[in-house]
């Protein structure tokens, strides 16, 4: 605790920039031979008995509709944020001026 080095069969990582929601930073981490107390997992949705029995708590359903709703949230988002851009992008191209008048001069703004 005193080095924050990782312990023994501990492997972690960035999972580096997420594209368009970048307010967000995963990681990933491994355990090899490591035990956990079973007092100190998180049980809330899976439980694992004392002979190392896994199983899922709840419905598979609800827990599935929680993601999707979260998928969700995110396109309703990434919508309203490319509306805002394509605004940005046709005010610019209305006023740019690319090439120089009829005349041939370059006219001063």
């Amino acid at each position: 605790m005193k080095t924050h080095k990782y312990m023994p069969g501990i492997k972690c990582g960035d999972m580096g920039p997420k594209l368009g929601f970048s307010s967000k930073d995963n990681g990933w981490m491994t355990m090899e031979n490591v035990r956990i107390p079973r007092d100190q997992m998180l049980m809330r949705f899976q439980h694992v008995d004392k002979d190392g029995t896994y199983s899922i708590q709840g419905d598979l359903r609800i827990l599935y509709s929680v993601m999707m709703f979260t998928r969700l949230v995110l396109l309703s988002s990434a919508r309203g944020n490319l509306a805002k851009c394509l605004v940005i992008g046709l005010r610019y191209s209305v006023v740019r001026r690319q090439f120089r008048n009829i005349t041939g001069k370059k006219e001063e703004t």
